[in-house]
């Protein structure tokens, strides 16, 4: 029968192998925290764990799950993009040079677009993430030759970082059969006329789905404007090297919000202001 997270045990592991502890002192600790179905094998289980110190109760520096503030009441919609790899490249790069610039590959079809294993992959993944439990909510290819995207909705601040850990992981693990790699860094392709990879972060607290109003939302946006270093810090490595004001993107080291304005940090969709 497929186990409860009660019933799963701690586990261990060599944090020096992983740059988590020294030779002389190299045991961490696996705190198992979520279980998905793996619809990869018959009767599979995947668990989601935390790092944890020896003692089995202390979170390990590198533990930032045990850092987030759990509110059940925080809705998150992800949208993960990333690039296929091959070679040491895009897919469907050529080996030297580039391919035709950016315009007919965004939401593209047909092979001359998109190739032909990429949406094999892609489809593969999203059936993985439903058997898995997760909520899986569409895919696209994306603005760049190579690039494409999932979106992962989750209710609760870690069961939908959970949900998002679990989808990279599936998705990393299935590209292994193909002989493809996935890239997941910001701005792989440096500073040229290609896109960079993001993960937008569609989101909503309880007060602002049943209560709302404008004098709540443009003190949030002040918080958020307030505190952008902050956030810059742990959005990722190099973000501003993708977050240059274009591309369709805001600088990293300003902020500002607007109405379906994709150049600016938080876009307001119409129907959040229609809404009220």
């Amino acid at each position: 029968s497929f186990p409860t997270l009660e019933q799963l045990p701690l586990w261990g592991f060599d944090g020096s192998s992983t740059q988590q502890a020294e030779g002389h002192s190299s045991d961490c600790v696996l705190k198992p925290v979520a279980v998905f179905p793996d619809g990869a094998r018959t009767n599979g289980v995947l668990v989601m764990c935390e790092v944890m110190m020896p003692d089995g109760k202390t979170p390990h520096s590198t533990n930032k799950r045990a850092t987030i503030l759990d509110d059940e009441g925080a809705w998150f919609g992800f949208e993960q993009e990333y690039f296929f790899y091959k070679d040491g490249r895009p897919l469907g790069f050529p080996a030297s040079g580039y391919p035709a610039p950016q315009g007919p590959y965004y939401t593209g079809v047909g092979y001359s677009n998109v190739g032909d294993i990429a949406r094999k992959m892609v489809e593969e993944h999203l059936d993985l993430c439903l058997a898995a439990g997760i909520n899986h909510e569409g895919i696209n290819a994306e603005v760049a030759k190579g690039q494409w995207e999932f979106q992962i909705f989750g209710k609760g601040s870690k069961k939908a970082a959970d949900e998002m850990w679990m989808a990279r992981y599936l998705m990393l693990r299935l590209t292994e059969k193909y002989g493809v790699d996935i890239e997941f860094h910001c701005k792989p392709l440096g500073d040229t006329d290609w896109n960079g990879s993001g993960m937008h972060a569609n989101f909503s607290t309880e007060y602002m789905r049943t209560v709302g109003g404008k004098e709540y939302f443009e003190a949030l946006m002040a918080a958020f404007d307030k505190n952008l270093m902050d956030h810059i810090a742990v959005y990722g490595p190099d973000n501003d090297k993708r977050l240059t004001g274009k591309h369709e993107t805001a600088p990293w080291n300003k902020f500002s919000y607007g109405v379906a304005d994709r150049g600016a940090s938080i876009r307001v969709p119409h129907s959040f202001v229609n809404n009220g």
